[in-house]
């Protein structure tokens, strides 16, 4: 089995992951207020978000993960009793994963795995890799036909990032890698070449 990228403070990701065998994973509009809620509490403490994306069999994130001394011991929420010695950022996508395979599983009176194994991890190490995965992510709703444009589908960082709504997402970075709001507006609405993009195109 290919061994994973390892995730280490201070460096940017792709991170993304389906239901097991491509099975939905949100099944109503509550599972993916839920999730959202649930990524506040375990990942926010750990890492930057720049872009995510939620469909109904999988997601896409664009994540920084802070660097140890960025990281507030007592914000963490652990899905052990025991407190762990050592941080692992990885641990914490593992807890929110699993908070949130009990509760669908449990409001939907299911059992088993509800994500493949392992969630999927890609280091993003270029501004122009970092550039074109924001689009790529807020994208996929229309790749995948469940919008005729970006801005309709209500469950991506797409709109909080042109709102003025308080927000946890690192949206000022965001606009100022595009130049503004009306830049980032005119480069989403463009086509991106395949060509850019050929590494980041995961088909599920």
């Amino acid at each position: 089995m290919e061994a994973k990228v390892p995730l280490l403070h201070g460096n940017y990701y792709h991170i993304y992951h389906r239901g097991n065998n491509g099975i939905d994973v949100f099944l109503e509009p509550d599972n993916y207020y839920h999730f959202l809620r649930l990524y506040s509490k375990y990942i926010d403490p750990i890492a930057d978000t720049y872009a995510w994306c939620l469909l109904k069999n999988h997601f896409h994130l664009l994540v920084r993960i802070k660097e140890k001394e960025e990281i507030v011991a007592s914000d963490l929420t652990y899905n052990t009793t025991e407190k762990p010695k050592v941080i692992e950022p990885y641990r914490q996508f593992s807890h929110l994963l699993n908070a949130y395979t009990q509760a669908i599983n449990k409001r939907h009176h299911r059992t088993g795995s509800l994500f493949e194994t392992k969630f999927e991890r890609k280091l993003v190490d270029s501004e122009s890799y970092f550039q074109n995965l924001i689009f790529y992510i807020h994208n996929n709703p229309v790749r995948h036909g469940f919008v005729k444009q970006m801005s309709l589908y209500p469950w991506s960082s797409y709109d909080s990032i042109l709102s003025d709504n308080p927000t946890t997402l690192k949206r000022n970075e965001v606009l100022t890698l595009f130049g503004d709001k009306e830049n980032f507006v005119f480069y989403h609405s463009g086509e991106q070449n395949s060509n850019d993009i050929g590494d980041l195109i995961i088909e599920y």
